[in-house]
């Protein structure tokens, strides 16, 4: 990241709708502001959050009506989200992204993650098909697969200790100069933040 520019943190999963559709508003906040926006992957239990949703009850129905939103959302942005058909571990989809931003590579990555996860067209469980993701974005499939068998987990490890230090408990959340915003409908807030700093360009 520039120097020169104002960190600020976003810390998403793929496997969560609304951090899709918290990416389109952070990356236009380096646009916008004299900011850079580091992505930091965390990891919310959906079973740990809502119990086993396999029954019918209150929290099931809690989470069919977010989906519905998110799919409101998106449709008024032109994206697709179809609800998974299980609950996936996003932890390889994670590595996936790591690599790729050592390599600067994460938008483009984490596009094509996004696009095709949501679209029930990608299993983000598969070492083959994340990393065919990576080759396509011009990396190297097999220099992926010895990180992910080596130093990612302790990267991953890093991720979640720093997002404990920040008291995130749910994604996407921005922090901005040690303040959480949570949820892509916050993105007004975190603009008027930036501009009452001084960073609008």
């Amino acid at each position: 990241m520039n120097g020169s520019l104002h960190e600020i943190k976003l810390y998403f999963a793929y496997t969560s709708p609304y951090s899709y559709l918290a990416m389109q508003p952070a990356y236009d906040l380096e646009l916008s502001h004299s900011v850079g926006v580091r992505f930091i992957p965390y990891g919310v239990s959906i079973r740990k959050v809502y119990g086993p949703l396999d029954r019918e009850d209150a929290d099931r129905r809690k989470v069919r009506y977010l989906y519905l939103d998110a799919r409101r959302i998106a449709k008024e942005r032109g994206l697709v989200i179809y609800p998974p058909k299980k609950i996936f571990s996003a932890r390889l989809a994670f590595y996936g992204g790591l690599y790729a931003a050592k390599n600067r590579r994460f938008r483009p990555y984490s596009n094509r993650v996004f696009d095709r996860f949501w679209k029930q067209e990608l299993d983000v469980e598969s070492r083959d098909a994340i990393s065919a993701i990576v080759a396509e974005v011009g990396l190297h499939r097999a220099e992926f697969l010895r990180y992910a068998d080596s130093g990612a987990r302790a990267d991953l490890d890093a991720c979640f200790a720093e997002a404990d230090r920040d008291k995130v408990f749910g994604v996407p959340t921005f922090i901005v100069d040690g303040e959480p915003f949570w949820g892509e409908d916050r993105i007004e807030w975190v603009i008027r933040k930036l501009d009452a700093m001084g960073f609008r360009r």
